[in-house]
């Protein structure tokens, strides 16, 4: 049995460092409650990425601290938090979580358009900083452009994806709000 290079070591003991500080991170922006919302939403969306062997049921233990009883709720910072934490947690193979989320957190037109906000921030289609979520609330969706958020989001149509019912719902989601984008690009409809 070889020796483990000492730059394998570090870089391991790194990299839990780096999850030990997220998830104390995502514990103090807990008990800030609205005011932490952001930066725990963060931290615990990284930290799906963990592999360590309790990583999964420390997110589920993150879930329960803030049960959110969504039904079709309409954008709210729990409502961004228990999105983060569904998908987060389609990493360690619960998909029921993003179910669950995509059946009472969606299906009003808010929470659909708050989805929609999320995607192109997130895609960095929405050319403006955000210091909040609250950018999630904008109804409108004028932020960004609908043909490339629909382009980026059928290239995760992937059923290998984790969180793949979510964006399938979320393409049916932005074509219903914006019925002018399949026609916009016929490359689109082509596939």
């Amino acid at each position: 049995m070889g020796l483990i290079p000492a730059d394998r070591v570090t870089v391991a003991h790194q990299r839990d460092k780096l999850f030990a500080n997220l998830r104390r991170t995502a514990e103090i922006a807990d008990r800030a409650g609205e005011d932490g919302s952001l930066l725990r939403r963060q931290a615990l969306y990284l930290c799906a990425y963990d592999t360590s062997v309790d990583t999964h049921s420390w997110l589920a233990d993150m879930r329960e601290r803030r049960p959110t009883p969504l039904r079709h709720a309409s954008w709210t910072p729990a409502w961004s938090d228990a999105r983060s934490v569904a998908t987060s947690l389609t990493r360690y193979g619960d998909i029921e979580t993003l179910q669950a989320f995509i059946e009472r957190g969606l299906g009003e037109d808010a929470s659909e358009m708050a989805n929609l906000n999320y995607w192109a921030h997130w895609l960095g289609l929405d050319p403006v900083p955000r210091a909040s979520d609250a950018f999630m609330s904008d109804i409108d969706g004028r932020s960004w452009e609908p043909l490339p958020l629909l382009r980026n989001l059928a290239d995760r149509l992937d059923p290998s994806l984790g969180a793949v019912d979510l964006n399938i719902h979320s393409v049916w989601a932005l074509i219903s709000s914006k019925p002018g984008v399949l026609s916009a690009d016929l490359g689109c409809t082509a596939t």
